[in-house]
């Protein structure tokens, strides 16, 4: 039994009575003083409020369970009544309330939310899809948090469907080929043929057969390039023809519009107008090119501003404070290296720096942080429910932002270890997590009782030796590891003469092989022998331990070899793959042979960098302004060419998306300026006026008038919501209104079953659950929490016991004393 207490402060009041006891004893009787400083002593340890935690197992046979029947339109490729007889067999063992969804949106995540908690478990009789309130990975979070578990039963499907979305820009500019693309989902697995057609502005423009293998074609989508040479309201459409079955064809068609409107004006200082920077901007932007910096008054009515290679001497303070007021009013600002820019132009310490998201000087930041995770798979975190935090706690650490330049590995141990993730995998790049993540979710206990941390440690010695930078080892487990313990700190010991760095993140679970004989747990005397108490981490189920990874600093004998290596290319990362900039951005076969060495600044964000963890794409905001340091050559470079390579083919889409970030809006301020986006049918669409010249504000939607409320200063709001599909008028500005979203994703979403399992819950067929989920609800309900028993009023009671025995005592002895003198004077009589 482990005693803590809910006041310790009090035992300071042990204090004044150790005083006043050792005072009494010099001037009194010493037992009488010792026994009331023994119950004094008594009093304090009751007001230090002691208490013992002890695990209660409770168990309900007949669990409280919430069915979520969907019935909502989607619901229509699977039997009609599906669910039914499985809410008969639920209902007429144990205490089922009935939760039906219809209409033509599905809020599953509302639902587990509203149920969630209060003893209840949930079962989802659905296809998974939601489109509507609240995001259903939050809600099974939220389910996880509250000990809810959610089982999901998947009907069986019985007939096919397909849907089309196409997917781009809805302001585009003029005479710019603009890419769209095409996304098909299936409701099934099978291979399906079907003609595509694709129409502008009402006019069939191509026509072609296209096969789907798979659900979706998301990861490749079917690409369309299209240009518009006039300005103004332009609309493009997609059609698909299954060549099979397909059971809802209101989805098989989708609009989408285009605004189409003049380029944006750059002005772009360059001392090499025809370099391929020069010739990208031209061919996208209206371009004024200057050879020097051409003053404020050029800089209304521009969009962006480009120094091109510029060194700082030629700009005067006075052309800087122009430059720095141009930005933090809205201007963007580009800053392209070479051999006259930033740490080769004098920008450290400089009036331009002071913009600039880095610090022309050479980085100390440097990837090289090895790291491997080691996963306790063992039978007894699954017995104890402490699976789903250990793989969660991992993942957590594979998604930390200071581990982006890392490299990391999986080990799972159980009854045996394995390398899980194939060796190391670079963190940096967003589809190596999404790998990691997906094999880590995939992670099941081994049915032998067995915690082989030591085997672990072992592959993890082979994976960490020779490597440079820093060394890290994670181990997440239930801390049962008594059968290994001797030969895992050993292993351990090897790993730290290599100069691994270990952590020890230990799940709270009741698994009795994690405590020693003397109520002590096996994982932290593992740490503590190795010196690392520091490093243990002890956490509750749903929390997630935070280890503060610091980025790595070369040492300067890295520094002067890194120097001397001539890698000849440096192969480019999206350090950032989600930005705008990044995201439609494919860098696999992207290098260059040089760049400017600079030093990202505090709250700036790298988007791009070499191999070798230098920055090339650092952008901010500054003020209400962006500014992107990029800081590699325009592919010219005075015979240079540092990067080449970016303004050829599809990599010069990361030029213009540079820009077109920089600009922000590329809409000319001016007029009346619309805004509203496209929508589906049943969603309304928030549109936003700006009106930039005086005069009232009237729009008309179809000819119909809208009504506007002031927002803002010249900002107008209101809400549009168009009863019809296809492409409406709003005063001249196009609106595309689609097919109601419940239609667009169609099956079974599969993506969610990990976040079910997680919440303690499983997967059935309709037949399995009907054999199954009552027996998994009933095992599920057996639950063990750690209660608080409060020991004080056993502290009380002893300190009165003690007190009246003592004055019992005395009593019976006084009385003797008086008897004896009695009897004594007796006598002498």
């Amino acid at each position: 039994m482990t005693l803590s207490l809910g006041h310790p402060e009090m035992l300071f009041l042990i204090i004044p009575v150790l005083i006043g006891g050792f005072y009494l004893l010099r001037k009194t009787k010493t037992k009488l003083v010792e026994w009331r400083m023994l119950v004094a002593f008594l009093l304090v340890l009751a007001l230090a409020s002691p208490f013992t935690t002890v695990t209660q197992t409770t168990n309900e046979k007949d669990p409280s369970l919430v069915m979520v029947q969907d019935k909502t339109s989607s619901m229509n490729l699977f039997p009609e009544e599906a669910g039914t007889e499985l809410y008969k067999a639920l209902v007429a063992n144990t205490p089922t309330t009935l939760v039906q969804l219809t209409g033509d949106k599905t809020s599953l995540g509302d639902t587990i939310t509203q149920y969630a908690g209060s003893g209840n478990q949930i079962v989802l009789v659905s296809d998974g899809n939601n489109n509507a309130g609240k995001d259903l990975p939050e809600a099974l979070e939220f389910a996880k948090e509250t000990s809810t578990p959610v089982y999901l039963v998947q009907p069986e499907l019985q007939t096919n469907d397909l849907s089309v979305e196409m997917q781009g820009d809805k302001t585009v500019v003029v005479d710019n080929q603009n890419e769209f693309d095409i996304v098909v989902r299936q409701a099934s697995n099978q291979s399906v043929s079907y003609l595509l057609e694709v129409s502008v502005d009402g006019k069939l423009s191509q026509s072609r057969d296209f096969t789907l293998q798979g659900r979706n074609n998301s990861e490749d989508p079917i690409k369309i390039n299209q240009a518009f040479n006039t300005l103004g309201a332009h609309n493009l459409s997609v059609k698909v023809t299954p060549h099979g079955e397909d059971k809802n064809t209101v989805n098989n068609q989708f609009f989408k519009s285009v605004y189409v409107i003049p380029k944006s004006k750059l002005i772009l200082v360059t001392g090499e107008p025809d370099s391929p920077l020069g010739k990208v901007l031209s061919n996208l932007y209206n371009v004024s090119v200057v050879s020097t910096y051409p003053g404020a008054a050029a800089l209304k009515g521009s969009k962006a501003l480009v120094l091109d290679n510029q060194p700082i001497s030629s700009f005067s303070e006075a052309q800087m404070k122009e430059i720095k007021n141009y930005v933090s009013n809205g201007g963007g600002l580009v800053v392209v290296g070479g051999e006259q820019a930033y740490n080769y132009g004098d920008y450290l310490n400089s009036s331009l720096e002071e913009i600039l998201p880095v610090l022309s000087k050479p980085s100390d930041y440097k990837g090289g942080r090895n790291l491997v995770l080691l996963l306790d798979v063992s039978p007894s975190t699954a017995a104890h429910k402490s699976q789903g935090d250990i793989l969660g706690n991992a993942i957590y650490i594979i998604q930390n932002e200071n581990l982006k330049d890392a490299n990391a590995g999986v080990v799972a141990f159980g009854s045996k270890a394995y390398d899980v993730s194939g060796g190391f995998v670079f963190l940096g790049l967003e589809q190596n997590k999404k790998i990691l993540k997906d094999k880590i979710e995939r992670l099941t206990p081994d049915d032998q009782s067995k915690t082989s941390l030591n085997e672990g440690l072992n592959i993890t010695k082979q994976m960490l030796t020779g490597k440079d930078g820093k060394l890290d080892a994670i181990i997440i487990s239930d801390g049962a590891i008594k059968q290994s313990y001797e030969p895992s700190l050993q292993a351990a010991k090897e790993l730290q003469k290599l100069g691994v760095n270990l952590y020890f993140i230990h799940i709270s679970s009741v698994a009795p092989s994690q405590i020693n004989e003397k109520r002590q747990y096996y994982a932290e005397n593992f740490m503590k022998e190795l010196g690392l108490e520091k490093n243990y981490f002890h956490i509750d189920k749903g929390e997630r331990a935070n280890i503060g990874f610091e980025p790595s600093k070369e040492s300067s004998e890295e520094k002067k070899e890194e120097k001397e290596e001539n890698l000849g290319a440096y192969p480019l990362l999206a350090y950032s793959p989600d930005h705008f900039i990044t995201k439609n951005v494919n860098l696999t076969n992207a290098s260059i042979t040089g760049y400017n060495d600079v030093t990202q600044k505090a709250g700036a964000e790298r988007l791009v960098i070499t191999s070798t963890g230098k920055p090339v794409l650092t952008t901010w905001r500054f003020g209400l302004g962006r500014v992107a340091a990029f800081t590699t050559d325009n592919g010219e470079g005075e015979g240079s060419r540092w990067a080449t390579a970016l303004y050829n083919g599809s990599n010069a889409k990361f030029i213009s998306g540079t820009i077109n970030w920089a600009i922000a809006n590329p809409r000319a301020e001016e007029g009346a300026v619309v805004d509203s986006p496209d929508t589906w049918l049943g969603t309304p669409s928030n549109l936003t006026l700006t009106m930039y010249d005086e005069g009232i504000p009237q729009l008309k939607l179809d000819g119909n008038s809208l009504d506007l409320a002031l927002t803002g200063r010249n900002t107008y709001e209101t809400s549009v919501n168009p009863e019809t599909t296809g492409i409406h008028d709003i005063s001249g500005y196009p609106l595309a209104v689609n097919y109601q979203l419940e239609y667009r994703d169609v099956g079974l979403n599969e993506d969610i079953e990990s976040l079910v399992l997680e919440t303690g819950g499983k997967i059935y067929s309709e037949k399995d659950a009907r054999a199954l989920l009552l027996k998994d609800a009933r095992q599920s309900s057996v639950r063990q929490s750690d209660e608080q028993v409060s020991l004080k009023m056993y502290v009380l009671l002893t300190a009165l016991v003690l007190y009246l025995g003592e004055i019992l005592a005395r009593r019976i002895r006084e009385m003797r004393k008086l008897r004896n003198a009695q009897v004594e004077i007796a006598a002498g009589k």
